[in-house]
């Protein structure tokens, strides 16, 4: 589609939206003062199972629980497309791309230094393909090789402070507008689609995450520590299973609230069907 006037170089400006969601933002201005917090539990029955089959071949780089939250998530936004709206500068747009972060630890020590890498969805991707992105990410990750954004920021930091001060005003500047550099956020995790932190990779449960007034980034998941609880059927009868919560952070401006309890159908659907992540993002599912 052919930019037109108003367009951001990472977004298309929406001209056809609801009064409301012309209103809010210049109401609301702060991404941070329009979160809703979402908090589910997901049964790991299914999943366990598939990833079994999965790696049965022994692939060299196994498949993970991990992996399979970032397809669902990018599938669940590829398909629910208002999920990948932002607001900057008060203005509401639709993101050019659909991308989901994470941070890589290097070395599981106090000391271990972290690196954040984006995977981009493409047309026809799926767990697979999925899969070989997030390894080749997190190879990257774990060199000691720095990124152009990393390396600019370490020339900056070295600057003084009445000058970082002044970069840091003129940088806020040119994110409200879009023209951030992007060289310096290309491996910014604040202008991804979607943040996804695995908390249960280092012993913690799930919780609360803010958003980000830096960027453009609406939503960010919290994935917590797996752990057994009961559920039961409808007959009452219990079983202990193995689960994991999620929490889900979304900026509450982008769209309502019957849009984001579908999709949350969507993702659960997803997550309860993980067979599903085998066809291309863009197909349809059927999960009223």
């Amino acid at each position: 589609m052919k930019k037109r006037f108003g367009d951001r170089k990472d977004g298309k400006l929406l001209r056809d939206i609801h009064t409301l969601h012309v209103i809010m933002p210049r109401l609301y201005k702060n991404r941070c003062d329009n979160e809703a917090f979402i908090s589910e539990c997901i049964d790991l029955t299914n999943i366990k199972a598939y990833l079994e089959k999965k790696n049965a071949d022994n692939p060299a780089y196994k498949y993970n629980l991990f992996q399979v939250l970032i397809t669902a998530m990018l599938k669940t936004i590829t398909l629910r497309p208002k999920m990948n709206r932002f607001i900057a500068n008060q203005t509401m747009y639709q993101r050019n791309e659909i991308s989901a972060a994470f941070t890589v630890k290097k070395i599981f020590s106090d000391d271990g230094a972290e690196a954040l890498a984006i995977v981009r969805a493409k047309p026809g991707d799926n767990i697979d393909s999925i899969h070989d992105e997030i390894y080749r990410q997190i190879s990257i990750c774990r060199s000691d090789k720095l990124d152009e954004g990393m390396q600019a920021a370490d020339l900056v930091c070295k600057a003084p402070r009445f000058l970082l001060n002044l970069i840091g005003a003129l940088l806020r500047f040119l994110d409200r507008r879009g023209w951030v550099p992007y060289s310096l956020i290309k491996g910014d995790p604040n202008y991804s689609s979607v943040y996804l932190t695995n908390l249960g990779s280092i012993g913690l449960n799930a919780g609360y995450h803010h958003l980000s007034n830096w960027g453009t980034m609406s939503m960010f998941c919290v994935v917590g520590s797996i752990k057994k609880r009961p559920f039961f059927d409808e007959e009452g009868n219990m079983t202990m299973r193995e689960s994991v919560d999620l929490g889900l952070t979304i900026d509450e401006r982008i769209a309502d609230g019957y849009y984001y309890a579908k999709t949350i159908r969507l993702l659960k659907k997803l997550l309860d069907q993980p067979e599903l992540l085998e066809r291309p993002l863009e197909e349809e599912v059927d999960y009223e």
